[in-house]
């Protein structure tokens, strides 16, 4: 399975967060799943593809040219294939493409946008694939709460919230990927009760 891991490139962060991306990204290439990411080196990006690397998994890393160009992070070289984009929003959509399922591990508003975008298109129809969240030391406790006011104030449908699933447990999260079943859950009823 092809497994995108949406998160940080910042390297400002606690090194705890970056110990357990790349606990779990070993875990997931020993498991026999490959990775396709954002192509930086740095952050729980950077930890994402060290992890898997270390696993012996396969990486595939997508970033646009202009990052390489103006120098705006590093890129992990490592990739088994790396290939670049002219936008942000092809490197976007080859990830999202390319990805069996997706993991969305602690990160700014990059990650933010990623998540709500495969969370707006499986809302939409366009996919059916496995939304997880690794809620490291309670990051996403306050996005979770967002969410459900969100759906308690009829601005987002409550099935909405099935469409993706929340750990803090990396075995968990794995089996919950790894088992996944699409519930197809039509864009028409979700549209009308405003997710």
């Amino acid at each position: 399975m092809k497994i995108c891991i949406f998160g940080a490139a910042s390297v400002a962060i606690d090194h705890d967060y970056v110990v357990i991306v790349e606990q779990l990204a070993e875990e997931m290439a020993k498991r026999g799943h490959s990775l396709v990411f954002g192509a930086g080196g740095s952050g729980l990006m950077g930890a994402a593809a060290r992890g898997t690397k270390r696993g012996g998994g396969y990486i595939h890393g997508v970033i646009p040219n202009f990052f390489r160009e103006e120098g705006l992070e590093s890129i992990y070289e490592a990739c088994d294939k790396l290939t670049y984009t002219e936008t942000m929003a092809q490197r976007k959509t080859m990830m999202e493409d390319d990805a069996d399922a997706f993991i969305i591990v602690p990160g700014g508003i990059g990650t933010m946008e990623e998540f709500f975008e495969v969370l707006t298109l499986k809302q939409l129809g366009r996919h059916h694939k496995a939304i997880a969240i690794y809620d490291i030391f309670g990051y996403y406790a306050t996005l979770e709460k967002f969410m459900r006011e969100m759906s308690e104030k009829k601005f987002m449908a409550a099935a909405c919230h099935e469409m993706y699933a929340i750990f803090t447990d990396p075995q968990e999260l794995l089996a919950y990927v790894e088992d996944y079943t699409p519930d197809h859950m039509s864009a028409q009823v979700l549209k009308r009760t405003q997710c």
